[in-house]
């Protein structure tokens, strides 16, 4: 494990004891759906970009019907948990991990069906190049489907807002929606969707809030209280910013033209 690792062994059994087994970002396989929502995946090969600890490269084949998932990640740790989850879960022949390093992506034009990505290109500052790289990867007709945190405008963020992307200590680069249009554009989606999942999460993430803080000692329980005890501070923190809609995460979807 590298020493620059965001998303270490702690990070993840702390992630995965909130969000479910499996899952680094809120809503579990119901919230996949919910990405997914009108976009078929029947026998398909779908690009899992940023696949964490693999529970969704399992749902995509087992509840979606993929005929292959290749997830990608940057980081050892989340790559050898979804690999482990993969292999107990008999699907080796369906699912690939791999390593990949920040930029370009490692794969021919044209190769897959559907590119997915959950609330993990939020760590990806060119939003651009980002969706520029995902349209070069799909087949013509294919899709796109992603939810990714964005901020509500454009320029500095508000000081609370900073205050909590500070606390978070992730490498967040959030954009705010008229960016993300502006980038799907440019790399000539057609049939953009953009659904705003603040009121949703701002609900979820209060109940997140008085969970590890009302029942602070099942937590410390479980995990190092000082970690416990700063997470609740990230939810503070965070919490306002959801609130007055400046956090505000989004469901993004798109089609390569046939």
């Amino acid at each position: 494990m590298s020493d620059e690792d965001l998303y270490d062994d702690k990070h993840i059994t702390f992630l995965e004891d909130l969000w479910g087994d499996g899952y680094l970002s809120p809503g579990g396989a119901d919230e996949v759906a919910r990405v997914l929502a009108g976009v078929d995946l029947t026998g398909k090969h779908v690009l899992d970009v940023g696949c964490g600890s693999g529970a969704i490269a399992v749902a995509l084949v087992r509840d979606h019907g993929a005929a292959k998932v290749t997830g990608i990640d940057v980081e050892d740790p989340v790559c050898n948990a979804a690999r482990g989850r993969a292999k107990a879960a008999g699907l080796t022949d369906q699912i690939s991990i791999t390593k990949v390093s920040p930029g370009p992506l490692p794969f021919s034009d044209g190769m897959f069906d559907v590119v997915f990505s959950k609330d993990s290109i939020i760590h990806i500052p060119d939003k651009a190049a980002m969706a520029a790289e995902a349209f070069r990867v799909l087949k013509h007709g294919g899709k796109f489907a992603a939810s990714d945190w964005l901020m509500s405008h454009d320029g500095e963020p508000s000081p609370e807002m900073a205050h909590y992307i500070k606390m978070e200590a992730l490498d967040f680069a959030m954009a705010s929606p008229d960016r993300y249009r502006a980038a799907m554009e440019g790399a000539g989606v057609v049939d953009a969707e953009w659904g705003n999942r603040n009121p949703w999460y701002a609900q979820v993430a209060a109940g997140e809030l008085a969970e590890l803080s009302g029942n602070r000692e099942k937590w410390v329980a479980r995990h190092d209280p000082a970690f416990i005890d700063h997470q609740i501070e990230i939810w503070q923190a965070m919490l306002p910013c959801l609130e007055k809609g400046e956090h505000c995460p989004h469901h993004i979807r798109g089609r390569k033209p046939a």
